[in-house]
């Protein structure tokens, strides 16, 4: 058996002896899952980058290759499906170095009993997904597990994309002086899984923003690559462990305006009524760009001259004050800090 008495943590994964859902969520105890127990295990230099994708060096090419995993409970939610998902996941990490997302693979973990229509289903929107972001899905796996341990189906995606000579993009590179920008409403997606999951209606449809965003941070980086420094999509955590990440990365501060957070009307108020904050809800179609201030308004207009970012909006600036640490300047003029969470408000959304 492999000895753990290399681990560095003080106190291991908060004392948890067993693996809790708050470990999957994309907060304080993923991180420490990563940092004390799989860094250790695995550790080398593209590996300790913990970007949404590896950046690799083959050959004079440079290349970034992301994996991620989908088990989102219901398989089917308003605005799309676990298998437009997975596509829409795996190029998005891709795209968030600035690569050209070119191929994926994809594996699946399915459990005895699952209809085939439903599975033909899943594949369909997964080739057509693939399609629209003009990637191919060049190999995979198909595992069939006993009825009752797998919840239909688990797929996992892999990606590889092409890193242009001239793009330089990583959570590292946030500076002083920079601005936020969010590339459309937030928690639109852990919302629409919420309402679907626990049969709620909140006034008004809320759907999913599942989608994949290449294309637009191509459009972006055509006459401003050099003045993005950092890219992220806010999927587990929503916009707030993002914004962590980067600020722990870069050894920055962050301060942000609540006010100039966009959401949709239907998702605050379903926020409102369950007590949850937009700013941990996971997204699966939106972006924080951090780039150059001299940049921020030319970026913001071609943003919201295209469809996936016709609601985006400067939230904010990166900070020498307070490294590592973010702060939301509050509705009635008070300043907080915004914390990554411990787990995450809603389980199993991606």
């Amino acid at each position: 058996m492999p000895s753990f008495d290399a681990w560095t943590c003080p106190a291991p994964l908060r004392d948890y002896q067993t693996i809790v859902m708050g470990h999957g969520g994309g907060g304080k105890l993923s991180a420490e899952l990563v940092q004390h127990l799989f860094l250790p295990a695995f550790r080398n230099s593209a590996l300790e980058q913990l970007g949404d994708a590896a950046l690799l060096q083959l050959e004079g090419a440079r290349l970034a290759f992301s994996t991620d995993a989908y088990v989102v409970r219901p398989l089917f939610f308003p605005g799309g499906n676990i298998g437009d998902l997975a596509v829409n996941g795996t190029v998005n990490d891709l795209a968030m170095s600035g690569a050209t997302p070119l191929f994926l693979s994809s594996a699946f973990i399915l459990e005895e009993g699952l209809a085939l229509d439903q599975l033909g289903l899943i594949a369909a929107t997964m080739g057509a997904a693939a399609r629209h972001a003009g990637v191919q899905l060049v190999t995979g796996d198909t595992k069939v597990v006993d009825r009752g341990h797998g919840d239909g189906v688990f797929i996992t995606t892999s990606g590889i994309g092409l890193i242009p000579p001239h793009v330089q993009i990583g959570p590292h590179f946030a500076r002083p002086g920079d601005v936020v920008i969010v590339s459309g409403t937030i928690g639109d997606h852990g919302i629409a899984i919420l309402s679907v999951r626990e049969g709620l209606e909140f006034g008004a449809p809320i759907e999913s923003d599942s989608a994949a965003l290449n294309g637009l941070v191509a459009d972006l980086l055509v006459d401003h690559a050099a003045a993005i420094h950092t890219l992220r999509d806010p999927t587990r955590g929503g916009v707030a462990s993002t914004l962590n990440e980067i600020a722990a990365a870069a050894g920055v501060g962050i301060r942000i305006e609540e006010r100039a957070l966009p959401v949709n009307a239907a998702v605050r108020a379903a926020c409102e009524l369950l007590g949850m904050d937009p700013i941990y809800v996971a997204n699966e179609g939106k972006l924080v760009a951090i780039v150059a201030r001299e940049h921020a308004d030319a970026m913001l207009t071609l943003m919201r001259n295209r469809p996936l970012g016709s609601k985006a909006a400067i939230i904010g600036e990166v900070t020498a004050e307070h490294p590592g640490v973010v702060v939301a300047r509050t509705g009635i003029g008070g300043s907080r800090i915004v914390d990554m969470q411990i787990g995450e408000q809603l389980p199993r959304i991606c």
